[in-house]
């Protein structure tokens, strides 16, 4: 390989690490927190599951009114 073909390739890649997305999994505790705070319940179970296409944290939550809800929170981000 020349130096040319080296540096093109350097290039490349950078480019290409730039361009690739940031992927920020969601932890079960994080889904649980943020499940939390959108109910203001205390969490029951913690679950990952399929939603259509994407992978979800299903959580279900009892709120202060008694009341079992199940919040879908994305994996991903």
């Amino acid at each position: 390989m020349t130096a040319t073909a080296g540096r093109l390739f350097a290039v490349c890649a950078l480019l290409l690490g730039l361009c690739a997305p940031a992927w920020a999994d969601v932890s079960r505790d994080q889904a649980a927190a943020a499940a939390q705070r959108q109910t203001g319940g205390r969490v029951l179970s913690v679950d990952k599951t399929e939603s259509g296409r994407r992978t979800v944290w299903r959580v279900k939550v009892v709120t202060p009114r008694g009341e079992v809800r199940v919040v879908f929170i994305d994996a991903g981000n």
